[in-house]
């Protein structure tokens, strides 16, 4: 790995705040899929019990990455701000909100090692990717029937 110290250092960082967002995550989705009520519940729970699944995979991986690195998995969890809104569409707001965040933490982490350690440029590559991904799932999950523009842009 050709990563300078100073490099290696700022990764971990990055990696500790991914970290915590993703925790953070685990404990949002989880919150919300309490809160669902109505004809729809069973789907959406299933849903969003599957993004704190993932979100507790994806806490591991960047864990496992900060040892690797020899650096200390934090034990703090990421921003949970309770809004108190639980109707569908201002929890898939709120998840799109987060989810972004924990795309630039990702991107922050590809502009710090890109071209100077290919397992971590793979590794946040794959992470922008899919985090792209599920926004763009949330964002047609927002969306009117039959509306093709993005959701915010109709």
């Amino acid at each position: 790995m050709n990563l300078p110290e100073q490099d290696k250092q700022r990764a971990i960082d990055i990696l500790n705040k991914v970290l915590e967002a993703e925790l953070a995550g685990v404990v949002r989705y989880t919150h919300y899929s309490l809160m669902v009520f109505g004809f729809g519940r069973i789907p959406i729970v299933k849903w969003l019990r599957q993004q704190a699944d993932e979100g507790l995979n994806h806490a591991q991986e960047a864990g496992e990455l900060i040892t690797h690195l020899g650096g200390h998995p934090s034990l703090a969890i990421g921003e949970l701000l309770e809004t108190s809104k639980h109707d569908i569409g201002d929890i898939l707001r709120e998840s799109l909100e987060h989810e972004g965040r924990a795309r630039d933490l990702y991107a922050q982490l590809l502009e710090c090692v890109v071209g100077r350690s290919v397992m971590l440029e793979e590794y946040a590559r794959r992470m922008v990717a899919e985090e792209e991904l599920h926004a763009g799932e949330v964002d047609k999950m927002l969306r009117q029937p039959g509306t093709l523009a993005a959701f915010g842009e109709a």
